[in-house]
């Protein structure tokens, strides 16, 4: 199995399996999501300000399992079949054992992820956060929060994995930005470990 380590040069540790699935499975995944999760648009508190996600979003998790982020609280919904065929299969490579996920559906190219860290209370101290891609291949930006000269650049694709740990929630942040040239769907399954 392929991974890449290493990716950033201090304070957080991130890995990237770009095949963790196979093209067919990850096109059966992309398919079954798309047409099973019921997708929807919540309005989000940034800056002061209420806007409406530019993406849909599900969030799915075992019961009692609650997320709360940018002025928003969300209940988790049943796992799915197909969830959890997933989530087996990103804690072959895992340290931990999740129980809730995030999904994203990034529409077209002008969906997007603002910069942020994934450092809610609920995550506790250094969570650990797999990243799963299904669908179109998106850039997937790092920065340092204190040292904004320090950045990477990834391109998550179909199939793929991300799985960040140790600092890197605290120490960097992340965003998925608008693309110019025209693309398809993505879905964005990040799963988390949601502290009791």
């Amino acid at each position: 199995m392929e991974v890449i380590s290493a990716i950033l040069p201090k304070d957080g540790e991130v890995s990237f399996f770009p095949n963790l699935f196979t093209r067919e499975e990850s096109d059966v995944y992309f398919d079954v999501l798309m047409n099973e999760i019921p997708w929807k648009q919540e309005p989000i508190r940034i800056f002061g300000k209420t806007v409406m996600q530019p993406r849909l979003t599900a969030w799915y998790g075992d019961p009692g399992k609650h997320y709360s982020y940018s002025g928003i609280t969300m209940s988790p919904a049943n796992w799915t079949d197909a969830l959890l065929k997933i989530k087996q299969r990103i804690e072959t490579v895992s340290p931990v054992i999740f129980n809730s996920a995030l999904l994203n559906l990034y529409r077209d190219q002008s969906d997007s992820m603002g910069w942020h860290r994934d450092n809610e209370k609920e995550l506790g101290i250094n969570p650990v956060i797999a990243s799963v891609t299904f669908g179109a291949t998106r850039r997937f930006l790092l920065r340092h929060y204190t040292d904004k000269d320090l950045k990477q650049s990834l391109a998550l694709t179909h199939g793929s994995l991300l799985l960040m740990q140790g600092r890197t929630q605290h120490a960097w942040e992340h965003s998925v930005p608008k693309q110019s040239s025209i693309m398809g769907s993505r879905i964005n399954i990040t799963f988390r470990v949601i502290k009791d």
